[in-house]
């Protein structure tokens, strides 16, 4: 009693377009009593039934926000039916708040005594227990600001949401249906379709695929596998196909790849109906992307991963773009694809080191904003390494979800989204050091991800025992955990080239807890530390 019940609830239904119901009030209007004259004239006994009574009718009605009575929770056939039938929410207060809240309410019976403090406190401690038992979330309503109450709950449903989502999947894990997410971005969401055989449906990909022509843009290691593949369906519709091959490889990523794009686009004539398809891994979807970003001021454009990095990442969220000899990533655009369509079964004939290059963004994912997904990571690493689709497939469904979360928060990445780089301001300097194709993208970040661990250790926001969760899960992956030693000057001169730095300071992600990312600068002494403990000597 005296938590705001009535008054958040009435906010959250409006914010949840759903209608709101009291149950001490549902039984006023049936009743044609009021709660305190049924306690005095019935006593509390028959109350309760009539209180258990509407409690089982109304659980039973969908589209409700419902505030029960202080009390409803005494009843066992309550609780079953509050925490089976909906979403139990416990606004918790303190004695000092209800007190403060209700000392001049005369409508409630239970505190017409002498001593209210000591009523409350004797109430608490019956009930407490039971709110905890069939609560899913716990607010606490110290805070003036209802509407802040208001938003925390619904961030806090919708993570549950989420929550329940992937523990019905991985319960499922022995499954391999395909799964179906979406990226929410308003007039340009997009689906994302994941699993076994996606490809093997012509029609999905047809339905994104408008204009008499589509552009397929794949590699030279892809090309002979996969391209007759997904033309057929095309051409069997009768769209005419655009191949533009190029050659396989990071240090391919640049001015003259994209350049050899528009070439064909031109040649071929293609107009501004044309749909860019990119087949490949994550040199592709960005040079594609790139491309439809520019080709006639926009065009849309499909990505059909084909690695798992691709299907984990870079095929979600709209980054585009290519390298410069000073920089990864340097040049680019934000363009969003019309659909990603990533079939599993292209991961059986990836070599073993882009997959374990593609596992490092799957762990990336968990290690910063899913702490529960990274120990699922941990349980199941034999069988990600192994291939198994159902384990893979709920790999990639996840890393999705949150890289799409993050997405429809910060498009653009003017904040948030740049806690998507765990790990990758050490990688990116590895892959320019050593230069582009030496080391796999997802390597690098592997191996930066520890680095980021070790300074995060070293500014105390993890311990030692979470260090080495991650170094080891990395190791277990097969990526690298050892650094390159390309000189101290050279490794700060190549991390100053960073889309995140501001005023010429490095910025680094880093884990604050394990499954909690911050954007931060850091001492410069540790940050040699740092790079003196993980570089290979």
């Amino acid at each position: 009693m005296g938590s705001g019940k009535t008054t958040i609830g009435r906010l959250l239904a409006r914010r949840l377009n759903k209608r709101f119901v009291d149950s001490d009030h549902a039984i006023e209007a049936r009743t044609g009593a009021t709660i305190p004259w049924i306690f005095e004239i019935e006593g509390e006994e028959s109350f309760r039934r009539r209180e258990a009574d509407m409690i089982r009718e109304l659980t039973g009605q969908r589209g409700i926000v419902l505030a029960t009575g202080g009390g409803a929770v005494l009843d066992a056939a309550s609780r079953a039916h509050l925490a089976e039938r909906g979403t139990v929410i416990y606004l918790r207060a303190g004695i000092g708040s209800i007190l403060q809240r209700t000392s001049h309410d005369k409508n409630r019976p239970l505190l017409q005594t002498a001593d209210p403090r000591k009523k409350l406190e004797q109430l608490l401690a019956q009930r407490e227990p039971l709110y905890r038992e069939i609560a899913d979330l716990v607010i606490d309503t110290g805070r003036p600001n209802v509407q802040s109450m208001v938003q925390t709950i619904l961030d806090q449903l919708d993570a549950l949401d989420t929550a329940r989502s992937r523990r019905a999947r991985a319960a499922s894990m022995n499954q391999t249906a395909h799964i179906n997410l979406n990226v929410d971005l308003g007039e340009r969401s997009y689906p994302i379709a994941i699993g076994p055989g996606v490809l093997d449906d012509g029609a999905a990909l047809l339905r994104h695929v408008g204009g008499a022509k589509a552009a397929l843009v794949t590699n030279t290691t892809v090309a002979p596998l996969y391209l007759d593949k997904i033309a057929a369906p095309l051409r069997a519709a009768g769209r005419e196909v655009v191949e533009i091959v190029l050659p396989d490889g990071e240090e391919y990523k640049h001015w003259g790849s994209l350049m050899a794009i528009f070439d064909a686009l031109l040649a071929s004539k293609c107009d501004r109906k044309t749909t860019l398809i990119a087949l490949g891994g994550g040199v592709i979807g960005d040079l594609t992307g790139f491309a439809a970003a520019s080709y006639m001021r926009g065009v849309p454009f499909v990505q059909v991963p084909t690695t798992l990095l691709a299907q984990v990442d870079s095929s979600v969220g709209g980054k585009t773009g290519i390298n410069h000899p000073l920089g990864k990533n340097m040049i680019g655009a934000f363009y969003q694809p019309r659909a990603v369509l990533a079939d599993t079964g292209t991961l059986g004939t990836l070599p073993a080191r882009e997959l374990s290059a593609g596992l490092a963004e799957v762990i990336k994912h968990g290690a910063i904003l899913d702490a529960e997904f990274f120990d699922w990571i941990e349980a199941n690493i034999a069988r990600l390494v192994g291939r198994d689709q159902a384990a893979l497939s709920h790999a990639i469904a996840r890393s999705c979800e949150i890289k799409a979360d993050v997405v429809r928060k910060d498009e653009r990445e003017g904040g948030l989204r740049a806690v998507l780089n765990f790990g990758h301001t050490f990688g990116h300097a590895i892959e320019a050091g050593m230069g582009y194709g030496a080391w796999l993208h997802g390597e690098a970040v592997g191996c930066g991800m520890v680095m980021a661990a070790d300074l995060s250790r070293r500014l105390g926001f993890i311990d030692a025992a979470a260090f080495e969760r991650v170094r080891a899960l990395v190791a277990a992956a097969g990526l690298p955990t050892v650094a390159p030693d390309l000189g101290v000057e050279r490794w700060i001169e190549l991390m100053e080239v960073d889309k995140k730095n501001e005023g010429g300071a490095i910025k680094f992600i880093l884990v604050k807890p394990l499954g909690s990312p911050s954007i931060m600068s850091v001492p410069h002494e540790l940050l040699l530390a740092t790079l003196d403990a993980c570089v290979q000597r």
